[in-house]
């Protein structure tokens, strides 16, 4: 097999583990592959990093190619998702102030429950909230708006959200140019740890299973050289079985620690490995299981319902039509490519290629391609479902 070296980029978040692993770990190796990993300095740069072909794949937030598809932002370049890379990972968190009006209300910062947590913030904000995301189109973004709406506050038309590089949102904290953030770990972490701010809730608080990273790439790229494309499938795929392992978490905090990755202590990689992770700066700990997840659940399947939930979201509140951007959306996640590359794996994958997203409130056992398999409870906070055959 002819060895290809493949530029890749990434944002450097504990998530991007899956690529850093593949290449370290001998899985790219195995296929064939060299993996010129480029860092980025934000979504917005990682983006255009791809569509101007700087890049052939991309770490990628799971809104942005359906948002490429739905006609927002990439310049015209049209991204497919191949498959996920993650699931959750997220926290949000609060700055000095606003941490300091949530202890005097009784606040417990239990980590748990995002209706108390929801409700507290909105109770302890004395003007308009300005919350940090790391870019427009993101899964930051659409928990955020998804659990504000739901709790009495329509966003985004009653929040001032604001883009900030994700290793920039406790400088923004510190700066006073938001009151609150999403983000992805290890920068909630780092947030608590300059005691700028405190974490109030993990992401998987309020959807289970959001797919939160994918990994991105051009769509005329896949044409042209769909074997590249599945040799690349397979790597990463194997990676993310290996971060599931549980005797893999030491070497991967390690991993990602090193100086040409995200440059930072092990300890502060464990907190998302483990989801025990300190949330104020008086060193208040809180476990979230499943906090991320990069394999188990059948967590690396590009379901096309997560994409038209995407783009359902996306067409609510950029005034496009909801029906058509779903089915904008529907291809984007690409199931078919998936099972084509893993035909030759022992991967058991989901029989359908989409699902009503929500509708497991505990672990269901679904029909596989080769036998069943389980899927993990996927509910949303408020107990809603999206069922993409009934879009209205």
């Amino acid at each position: 097999m002819k060895t290809h070296v493949l530029p890749v980029g990434y944002i450097p978040l504990v998530d991007a583990a899956p690529l850093i692993v593949a290449q370290e770990m001998g899985f790219a190796a195995q296929e064939g592959l060299v993996l010129d990993l480029k860092r980025a300095p934000s979504w917005s740069g990682l983006r255009d990093m791809l569509a101007f072909g700087q890049v052939d794949a991309a770490h990628m937030l799971s809104p942005i190619p359906v948002a490429s598809a739905l006609g927002l932002g990439s310049a015209g370049v049209h991204f497919d998702a191949i498959m996920v890379l993650s699931i959750n990972g997220n926290v949000i968190g609060v700055g000095k102030e606003l941490a300091h009006q949530l202890q005097d209300q009784g606040h417990d910062f239990s980590f748990n429950d995002p209706t108390k947590a929801g409700r507290a913030l909105i109770a302890a904000a004395k003007s308009r909230l300005r919350i940090g995301v790391p870019f427009p189109f993101s899964m930051h973004a659409e928990l955020l708006y998804y659990w504000l709406t739901a709790l009495g506050l329509p966003a985004p038309q009653n929040v001032d959200i604001r883009t900030i590089p994700p290793a920039l949102m406790a400088d923004a904290l510190k700066a006073g140019e938001v009151d609150a953030f999403c983000v992805g770990e290890p920068w909630g972490s780092i947030s608590v740890d300059h005691s700028e701010g405190a974490l109030l809730l993990p992401g998987a608080a309020i959807w289970k299973r959001a797919p939160e990273k994918v990994l991105a790439v051009r769509s005329d790229w896949v044409q042209s050289d769909p074997a590249i494309a599945h040799r690349l499938i397979r790597a990463i795929w194997r990676a993310c079985a290996w971060l599931a392992a549980p005797g893999s978490r030491m070497l991967a905090s390690e991993l990602l620690s090193r100086g040409g990755y995200l440059n930072l202590p092990t300890e502060i990689m464990d907190r998302a490995l483990t989801g025990t992770l300190t949330v104020t700066p008086q060193g208040l700990q809180r476990h979230c299981a499943n906090f991320l997840e990069f394999h188990d659940g059948s967590a690396n399947f590009p379901w096309r319902s997560q994409a038209q939930w995407i783009a359902g979201q996306l067409a609510a509140r950029t005034g496009l039509d909801r029906v058509q951007a779903m089915d904008a959306a529907s291809t984007v996640f690409r199931a078919d490519l998936f099972r084509q590359a893993l035909r030759q794996t022992t991967a058991n994958l989901p029989g359908a290629s989409a699902k009503i997203e929500g509708g497991n409130t505990e672990s269901a056992t679904v029909a596989g391609e080769s036998g069943s398999l389980i899927l993990p409870s996927d509910s949303f906070f408020d107990g809603q479902i999206f069922d993409p055959s009934q879009p209205a």
